[in-house]
């Protein structure tokens, strides 16, 4: 009889029969608020009318169509309306199913463009599982152990996590930005560096926003140096830190952005966004693959969009974003196990430490089950998993949200 790999662990033991907006529904008919959205992909909850009706129409009429071999109206329906949204020059897509894809489509691009072998990726940051993309992950030893040699020309420079160097966040900053110089000068020559790769907010390292300063310091010596910067916006974007990019916040400009996740509310597509002139830098069939730019998952895109935007969506994620940061706040200044709460928009992080400010694993661990057993789905993440995040749908309303604190304030209150 076969069975799933006994490596992949349930974060929760909840059997879904259905899901419903913020809401799954389990076998037995319990209901449980959903504040992880598949690791934040439903961006417009559980089985949203539209998308429904526009991925079952598609169904009837074309499912997969290769897109090297033929095309198809959902895929130029859906570059067309991405056009709209993407940033101001980045008018060249390429489609794939993954966000692991989509990092090395880019890291690809970012090689055969400048015709340089390096990369710099920064500490703490995710971008997939494949060999390439866990060569690039310093999230968790756990992407990449065990299957070494890695790929070469990956560097790490450090990531301005304030409260993990114990400094505010200005003097974080100023760190970073100076031992990236340090690792140019000593490491990785800057006329060698093909790309920074990094995300506006870190999101298997522990939901740790990047900063103003920060990222204009990146852009900085991107220009100085003819080195391009890539933005991984596979998990803060369409509208999930309450602006539709997570880079919008902080004024910066990407030469290649990284899309996946939300983008169709749960059907799997990815891609990468650039200017035409990049783009067409690549070698002739370095791009391509069986699946990519699907049909279906086209046409899910599509209807996922016109929601976001119909339903102010962006908007609803700032506002319930503040609602869900400030009131997880209000909970940890009663905690003494809370040592920090951060995020941007409905990405919301607790990190659970010791009186001695240690990692604390086992507390987040047990508030996260706690949780799930009274109703409210959670995940944990950061380097020592310590960091218990919330990252619901997009569609989430202030009752809900509400609902959510209060089993988080109860949770939190017996876990002390």
């Amino acid at each position: 009889m076969a069975q799933l790999s006994p490596l992949l662990k349930q974060a929760t033991p909840v059997v879904v029969d259905h899901g419903e907006g913020v809401y799954l529904y389990d076998t037995e008919g319990k209901r449980h608020l959903d504040f992880t959205a598949g690791i934040g992909v439903t961006s417009t909850g559980h089985c949203h009318p539209h998308v429904v009706s526009a991925a079952r129409e598609q169904i009837g009429k074309l499912i997969h169509g290769q897109y090297t071999t033929v095309m198809h109206k959902p895929m130029l329906e859906l570059t067309e309306k991405l056009g709209s949204v993407l940033p101001e020059g980045l008018n060249s897509l390429f489609y794939a199913n993954s966000g692991s894809e989509a990092v090395e489509a880019a890291l690809r691009l970012s090689r055969q463009a400048t015709k340089r072998p390096n990369v710099i990726v920064f500490q703490g940051g995710f971008h997939g599982r494949t060999v390439a993309a866990a060569t690039m992950t310093t999230s968790g030893t756990r992407f990449s152990a065990g299957i070494s040699p890695l790929m070469s020309g990956v560097h790490v420079a450090p990531f301005p996590y304030a409260f993990h160097y114990g400094w505010d966040e200005e003097t974080a900053t100023k760190f970073a930005l100076r031992e990236l110089d340090y690792l140019f000068a000593t490491v990785c020559a800057p006329n060698e560096t093909a790309a920074f790769f990094i995300e506006p907010v870190l999101g298997e390292g522990g939901y740790v926003p990047a900063n103003p300063a920060f990222l204009a310091g990146l852009r900085e010596r991107a220009d100085k140096h003819g080195i391009l910067l890539v933005m991984d916006e596979i998990q803060t974007g369409f509208g999930r830190t309450g602006k539709f990019w997570g880079h919008d916040h902080f004024g910066v400009r990407p030469d290649i952005v990284l899309i996946a996740k939300g983008l169709a509310s749960g059907f799997p597509i990815s891609g990468i966004a650039a200017s035409e002139e990049l783009m067409a830098k690549a070698l002739p069939g370095s791009q391509g693959g069986t699946y990519g730019g699907n049909a279906v998952a086209c046409a899910a895109a599509i209807a996922t969009l016109e929601v976001i935007q119909r339903e102010g969506l962006v908007e609803n994620a700032a506002e319930r974003g503040r609602q869900l940061l400030e009131g997880v706040r209000v909970i940890a200044d009663k905690s003494p196990s809370i040592g920090d709460v951060r995020g941007l928009g409905l990405l919301v992080g607790s990190e659970f430490t010791t009186p001695d400010g240690e990692p604390d694993t086992a507390k987040a661990q047990a508030a996260q089950k706690a949780a799930s057993a009274n109703g409210l789905l959670l995940l944990t993440c950061g380097a020592y998993m310590n960091v218990v995040r919330m990252v619901p749908p997009l569609v989430v309303d202030a009752e809900q949200v509400d609902d959510a604190l209060r089993i988080w304030g109860d949770v939190v209150a017996g876990v002390e």
